[in-house]
């Protein structure tokens, strides 16, 4: 595995998106689009923070569909986003170039999936969805992935800089989504006991 922090963009500065080679092809266009979150990611500044606000607009309706179809729509992001983000790393000419937001949105997603599973799906979505409970535990599944998608704890920090491709890629953020996830759950399920 390599190393490849060198090749990524300063972060902590404004960054251009690099822009989708002339000559390419309808389906990378396709794959570049799909990569930067349909444009979510193409801010200068903290485009991850906006690629993940993008990703959690698309999960809601999503959601709406009900926890099983939102499951497999979201493991089939995780899956298709090696080859997603791969591919649009090589349409910018370096390796996970942080307008790169697909995985930010699968990452999000998984974060998501605890609670569409356990309630907000339920019953009639729209309504439920409204709820001020309901936007409180979006807001903090939304604090808790971008968390640990910048702080990068063990062993998110090493998938970010040891694994290549676009695997590397989304493999950080999926790991954040499921401890984001966990960190969630535990959440509810302690304001859920208290409240009995």
């Amino acid at each position: 595995m390599i190393d490849h922090n060198l090749s990524k963009p300063d972060i902590r500065k404004a960054n251009d998106c690099p822009p989708l080679p002339a000559n390419a092809s309808l389906p990378d266009r396709l794959v570049y689009w799909l990569g930067i979150g349909l444009g979510s990611g193409l801010p200068r500044r903290a485009p991850g923070t906006w690629g993940t606000v993008g990703g959690l607009i698309v999960a809601i309706p999503l959601m709406s569909l009900g926890f099983v179809p939102f499951l497999i729509i979201t493991i089939l992001a995780c899956l298709l986003g090696n080859s997603i983000c791969g591919r649009t790393s090589e349409l910018m000419g370096g390796h996970d170039n942080p307008h790169i937001v697909w995985d930010e949105w699968a990452g999000m997603w998984l974060t998501l999936l605890p609670l569409s599973y356990m309630g907000i799906a339920n019953g009639n979505f729209w309504q439920n969805i409204a709820q001020p409970s309901s936007i409180v535990a979006i807001i903090i599944a939304f604090i808790l992935f971008r968390f640990f998608d910048i702080i990068k704890p063990p062993p998110i920090g090493w998938a970010d800089k040891k694994v290549a491709g676009g695997l590397g890629i989304m493999l950080d953020d999926i790991i954040a989504g499921i401890m984001a996830a966990a960190v969630w759950v535990i959440i509810y399920t302690t304001i859920l006991q208290l409240a009995n």
